[in-house]
């Protein structure tokens, strides 16, 4: 799918589902000063055309500030700044946005345009091989799940 294909299929997602409104413009620039780094131009859209957080897999991805929280985490930036992460193993620009429960996160790298996304599954932090794109594109197709992140998971 394209960029346009994932806004307008998540504009009718929205639609049929209660999400919080956009986002502002000062809600994101407020959270990349925050983070350090400008979001993927397709996130950004996403916040500010469709819904601030609450899209994707199952109850959807944080948003930035005002928008949609899950679990004690009120937006991206306060995960960033603040998150579950004091081991100090997860690179900088690569933001926390979904967690899909028993210590697995996925990840996007603000560092990449595109925004590559990484699963972070008890501490250890990789790589995923999408991008934030085609994350979306499989979380709406339902053939990414948690369970599909953990299957992709190198041995230990």
């Amino acid at each position: 799918m394209t960029d346009d294909e994932i806004v307008e299929a998540l504009r009718i997602a929205a639609r049929e589902e209660r999400l919080p409104p956009p986002a502002t413009p000062e809600a994101v620039a407020a959270a990349e000063q925050a983070i350090g780094f400008p979001l993927p131009s397709l996130l950004r859209r996403l916040y500010v055309e469709v819904a601030n957080g609450g899209f994707g897999p199952n109850e959807g991805i944080l948003g930035v500030g005002g928008g949609a929280a899950q679990g004690n985490f009120a937006d991206i930036a306060e995960l960033y700044q603040d998150g579950p992460d004091p081991s100090g193993r997860i690179p900088a620009g690569l933001v926390l946005i979904y967690d899909w429960g028993c210590t697995l996160w996925s990840l996007v790298d603000f560092r990449d345009p595109a925004g590559a996304m990484w699963c972070n599954h008890e501490g250890e932090c990789r790589p995923q091989g999408v991008n934030l794109a085609e994350w979306l594109t499989g979380t709406l197709a339902g053939t990414l799940t948690a369970d599909t992140l953990l299957e992709s998971q190198p041995a230990a």
